[in-house]
């Protein structure tokens, strides 16, 4: 679910002169929510204060709560607000399942808000379910430049390309030789990042891969029983060590399930 969103209101007066529609429109700004995440109807109204200092309260329909504060006049991301955004999302986490919202979602009003929990109802319940019990980690996985004695004397292609251009060196020769070199580095960091997936995969409930490019060529975020955390962590060592010379694998969390939030079936094609 992903809640209402819209640009960070206005709360500027309305000048002398202004229409009914003006006023309107001015008030409805100042109603408008800044929403932290979804949580089972029950949890303890978090204590942190919210972005821009403002404090949080829940705002409860259908047998969900959602963490909500006024939202700010201007909303920017600011160091001090994301981490107001995760002191809150984390107070929550410690009270059970979480679908957290990413920093800056705003619902126009509390009563659009209140609608579209209950018209999500069943959606969200069926999530906060999947995820209950549950944290998230992300891999990733970036190439190691420089192990190429190694790749030379493993990839015939190379090493003749070496030797041609060790017995006749000119510039386009070593620029063909370099790039065949970083291509097959960049393929062999590929090949053991498909190797990590394939380990690391059957150890988590769901997995969702990330962008990558040339030289970020894993990224991933696992869902994992809280109880499998321990020996998912332990794998991702062994993992880091056996192919650390030509990936460097980092690893991150427990996080809030955010790649695990789903917009509902009749919104996800919009």
């Amino acid at each position: 679910m992903t809640a209402p969103t819209t640009s960070a209101p206005d709360t500027t007066a309305p000048t002398t002169g202004a229409t009914t529609a003006d006023a309107t429109a001015t008030a409805t700004a100042l109603k408008a929510l800044y929403v932290y995440g979804i949580t089972p109807a029950g949890v303890s109204t978090p204590r942190s204060p919210g972005v821009d200092g403002a404090p949080v309260r829940l705002l409860t329909e259908s047998g969900l709560c959602a963490a909500v504060s006024s939202a700010p006049a201007r909303l920017r991301p600011r160091r001090r607000d994301l981490m107001a955004h995760q002191a809150v999302l984390d107070e929550l986490a410690a009270q059970g399942p979480l679908l957290p919202m990413r920093f800056a979602v705003l619902s126009p009003r509390p009563d659009a808000l209140a609608s579209q929990l209950r018209a999500d109802a069943d959606h969200l319940k069926r999530q906060l379910e999947d995820v209950r019990g549950c944290v998230e980690l992300n891999v990733k996985g970036t190439v190691v430049p420089g192990h190429f004695a190694d790749l030379v004397r493993r990839d015939e292609g190379l090493r003749a390309l070496a030797l041609r251009t060790r017995r006749r060196p000119d510039y386009e020769g070593n620029v063909r030789l370099g790039e065949a070199l970083a291509r097959g580095v960049r393929r062999e960091a590929r090949r053991a990042a498909g190797d990590v997936l394939d380990r690391l995969t059957p150890l988590a409930v769901r997995t969702v891969r990330g962008p990558t490019d040339d030289e970020q060529v894993l990224s991933a975020s696992f869902l994992l029983r809280s109880a499998d955390e321990r020996r998912f962590r332990r794998a991702v060592d062994e993992l880091a060590r056996a192919c650390g010379d030509r990936l460097a694998i980092s690893l991150t969390g427990p996080l809030p399930c955010y790649s695990f939030v789903g917009p509902s079936p009749e919104r996800s094609g919009r």
